[in-house]
């Protein structure tokens, strides 16, 4: 399967966190010093367009592009564009516009992204359906689906936030301290959200989910497109408030990412282990009223599989109350870098590529304990290759699973 973010093309269900983590390039404009950052006059706009084509199992043959324009009205600021048709007329449009300010209030960034797409042969993993086992059915189906997130991110005045949000976006220059007070950027987003999935012959199952998510986040990263040293760590609840159609839910989302540089040699330029923990819940998954409980449809709600959480496996394979899963990627940046010199890589910048070995182990369950989550392990591992062009990490990447393997190819590094 082929996939690129921000759009899950060969499983259809689209997030730019968790599921696509997004289309993130909140560091587009961290490339420069932050004394570029505080010019008077923003540099011009800066457009770049890349056609693309690829098949994969829900679409056939699909052909499509992707734009970006940097420095969009203001310095920090970007808007990315996705579109494609595909020869089974499904179709799929993304359009994001991120980091904007008012003037005058320099600790805020504001970002808007929205998403519309139909599947004419839809994969889908529905763990709604009655049946005698634990595992969810596959079912494939018309689905039509949409998503709108608005976020207004406070970034709070100390360590990398002290002068301002638009500075706190540039590259950390200083060591890293594992202190917030003085050591990388805390942020608090608040994020009204709007999605929705209709799939042809199960009208009968939740078709909306709207709420509002709260994030506190902590980014120490030294660099967000290709980190060597520091961590993040972002805590995340979500909360659908229910109507007479749907019921009222809530979720929460815990992650934690480590990096740790271990040396150079006369083949690599670096050499990176970095490690990720994500631990999810949904504490209402019990509550009742009536005979209805307070669980998020399957397309909102914790899941693992994708090209973020647990490669192996088709995106949103396994869906449910909790999910655990430990991650771990060595990742070496050869001193060879021929790319630049390819055809159509020559005619944008590619400072640097990457190659990576990774390993996963994670699970979902409908209780929330630690037997229950470590109980057989789904497992996942592979190769990849990732590269940066003009300012957007690029990933490809071949992981195996006990079901099948999935080839994936996205934006932004998965932590």
């Amino acid at each position: 399967m082929l996939l690129m973010q921000p759009m899950a093309f060969a499983n259809p269900i689209i997030e730019t966190k968790p599921q696509i983590q997004s289309a993130n390039i909140t560091d587009t404009p961290s490339e420069q010093p932050q004394a570029d950052l505080a010019v008077a006059t923003p540099p011009s706009a800066e457009f770049v367009a890349v056609p693309f084509a690829f098949s994969s199992e829900s679409l056939s043959t699909a052909l499509g592009g992707a734009m970006v324009v940097k420095h969009a009205g203001q310095v920090q600021a970007s808007i990315l564009g996705i579109g494609l048709y595909s020869s089974n007329d499904s179709w799929v449009t993304y359009l994001s516009a991120r980091n904007y300010q008012i003037p005058q209030v320099d600790s805020w960034l504001f970002s808007v992204e929205t998403y519309q797409a139909q599947f004419k042969e839809g994969i889908y993993y529905l763990s709604e359906l009655p049946q005698l086992n634990q595992e969810a059915d596959k079912v494939v189906t018309l689905g039509d689906e949409s998503y709108t997130r608005f976020h207004a991110q406070y970034v709070l005045p100390w360590g990398r936030g002290v002068n301002g949000a638009a500075r706190s976006l540039a590259r950390s220059t200083e060591a890293i301290k594992w202190n917030p007070l003085t050591s990388g950027v805390t942020s608090i987003k608040v994020s009204p959200f709007v999605q929705t999935r209709e799939l042809q012959g199960y009208e009968y199952l939740p078709q909306k989910s709207q709420g509002v998510a709260l994030e506190l986040d902590w980014d120490n990263r030294d660099n967000g497109k290709n980190s060597t040293q520091g961590g993040q760590t972002s805590l995340k609840f979500s909360r659908d408030f229910g109507s007479e159609e749907r019921s009222s839910w809530t979720t929460w989302e815990f992650e934690q990412s480590a990096f740790f540089a271990i040396g150079a040699n006369d083949w690599f330029a670096k050499q990176i282990m970095a490690f990720n923990f994500y631990l999810a819940d949904t504490p209402t998954w019990n509550t009742q009223s009536g005979d209805n409980y307070h669980r998020p449809p399957t397309f909102a709600g914790i899941s693992l599989g994708g090209f973020d959480r647990l490669r192996g496996y088709a995106s949103k394979r396994f869906t449910g109350r909790s999910a655990v899963l430990y991650s771990a990627e060595y990742r070496i940046q050869p001193r060879w870098q021929p790319l630049q010199e390819w055809p159509v890589f020559n005619l944008y910048n590619v400072p640097w590529w990457q190659w990576v070995a990774f390993a996963e182990a994670g699970q979902v369950a409908d209780e929330f304990n630690a037997e229950a989550l470590h109980d057989d392990l789904k497992w996942s591992a592979g190769i990849g290759a990732r590269f940066e062009v003009e300012s957007v990490v690029v990933r490809a990447e071949l992981a195996f699973g006990s079901e099948d393997r999935q080839f994936w190819v996205m934006v932004n590094q998965p932590f």
